[in-house]
């Protein structure tokens, strides 16, 4: 397994939270800034396993 150093960032947008993580552009959300965070991990799992 490989550690990446990437930079996320989480904003409200209404009632969700959307997390963007700026290396690859790749975005998630989530009622909460934790499951958005987590939606947004296993978003960049899936990006970087068919990269």
């Amino acid at each position: 397994m490989i550690n990446l150093d990437l930079e996320n960032v989480v904003w409200k947008e209404g009632q969700y939270y959307v997390s963007l993580n700026l290396n690859t552009l790749v975005s998630s959300f989530g009622n909460t800034k934790k499951a958005a965070l987590d939606a947004l991990r296993e978003a960049l799992e899936l990006y970087f396993e068919y990269a």
